[in-house]
């Protein structure tokens, strides 16, 4: 038997504990060269399936791949072939074994009483149910930057993850009679891509759904690779793509992928008109539901208050953070409006607690009505003309609004 190498009986015992029945996790950590190789395996569920999630973190830099039990079999081979000074830790749930290897290369190992330990491959059971903790998001909040290596929500990205889950709850809610297990949704505007890759996941793990794939669209380059950069790391690079692209110079959902057919469309937090082109486009690609958060509000400013407007409003309009408050829920209105004679049942709702972002508009439309109904096209038009605006959304979808609009001018 080589230095550092395992004997066979001890090597048996880790495949017999890890590939039988009561498995929980194994933990391997190598030292070499001053640095930490750390990799761990567990099971998981993911679209109602067994898998196992296997995590290497290589002195801080994670990757994360989700295997079949055969790949599960392959990599704890290797994990078993590893030389050097290294601790393991395995636990099932009739006890755990500890494995420990000096630099000398002498093997120590050590086992626990017997224990009775439930092993049920379930997503966790946390005391505050949230879209994040009703599975296993470890390795997607580490990768993501939202935890810290033990997964503990960094306290500056705390405002996000909030966020994040809020918008996770909308999007339950919204799909909550859809029968299909296929949806494919475009995060325009991604950033970051935090929403984009939880999205995913809480969809496959949490939901259930079985053919889920997510794009993300963000006109900077370098925002981009880095989100391909996160996808790769969790193994769903097939799965979640990202396209470096302004919204508004997309050809089509093709440049998605082949097959790539929007269910739906969402943004969060896109500034200004951006939002209003993440609704167009949801519109354009005929998705069945859009889910927007908007952010700032500018478009609308530059038009209101002209020479034609109410005296009554002179008062507010003349102080910029009246002017600008009123503007922001304007602008919001007509989106919802413009919706709705599109044929979208649309609500406007609170999004997250206003302690958390003075932002927390959300607008969510699901189409199901027929386009053009005389309720809603009045609506719009009294409030439109009132104020003696044209709003950036109606420009843009001209062509689409204006069979509907022109037989009540």
């Amino acid at each position: 038997m080589e230095k550092f190498e395992l004997d066979k009986s001890l090597a048996n015992e880790i495949r017999a504990r890890v590939l039988g029945d009561g498995f929980m996790k194994i933990v391997q950590s190598v030292r070499r060269n001053g640095k930490t190789f750390r990799i761990s395996m567990r099971p998981v569920l993911i679209g109602g399936e067994k898998r196992y999630q296997a995590e290497m973190n290589d002195d801080g830099h994670v990757q994360v791949k989700n295997l079949d039990a055969e790949g599960a079999a392959a990599g704890l081979e290797e994990m078993i072939a590893q030389k050097g000074a290294r601790d393991l830790h395995l636990m099932t749930a009739s006890g755990d074994l500890h494995v420990r290897v000096t630099k000398k290369g002498h093997v120590l190992a050590s086992r626990s009483a017997e224990m009775a330990r439930e092993a049920t491959v379930r997503p966790h059971d946390r005391v505050k149910k949230l879209p994040l903790t009703s599975f296993d998001s470890a390795a997607l909040l580490r990768v993501a930057g939202i935890a810290d290596g033990d997964g503990r929500v960094r306290a500056s990205m705390r405002g996000k993850y909030d966020q994040v889950n809020e918008f996770l709850k909308v999007v339950e809610d919204v799909l909550k009679d859809r029968k299909e297990h296929k949806l494919h949704v475009v995060d325009c505007g991604c950033g970051k891509a935090y929403l984009t890759l939880s999205l995913y996941f809480y969809l496959t793990q949490a939901l259930g759904y079985s053919d889920v794939r997510v794009a993300g669209v963000d006109r900077r380059e370098d925002v981009v690779r880095a989100a391909e950069k996160m996808a790769a790391e969790l193994d769903v690079s097939d799965k979640v793509v990202f396209v470096a692209r302004d919204l508004h110079d997309l050809e089509s959902a093709a440049d998605f992928g082949d097959g790539f057919s929007p269910d739906m469309a969402i943004s969060l937090h896109a500034c200004d008109t951006a939002t209003d082109e993440a609704i167009a486009r949801g519109v354009e690609w005929k998705c069945r539901y859009i889910v927007s958060a908007p952010y700032c509000q500018h478009e609308l400013q530059k038009s209101v208050g002209g020479p034609n407007a109410d005296a009554a409003f002179a008062g507010v309009l003349r102080h910029g953070i009246l002017r600008e408050r009123l503007c922001d829920i304007l602008t919001d209105a007509f989106r919802a409006m413009i919706l709705r004679v599109l044929g979208f049942k649309t609500q406007v709702v609170e999004f997250v607690s206003p302690d958390a972002t003075a932002r927390n508009i959300l607008l969510r439309a699901e189409y199901g009505a027929k386009p053009g109904q005389a309720g809603p096209v009045s609506d719009y038009l009294n409030l439109r003309d009132y104020w003696h605006v044209t709003p950036w959304l109606e420009t843009r979808l001209a062509a689409r609004l204006e069979p509907h609009l022109k037989r009540y001018d």
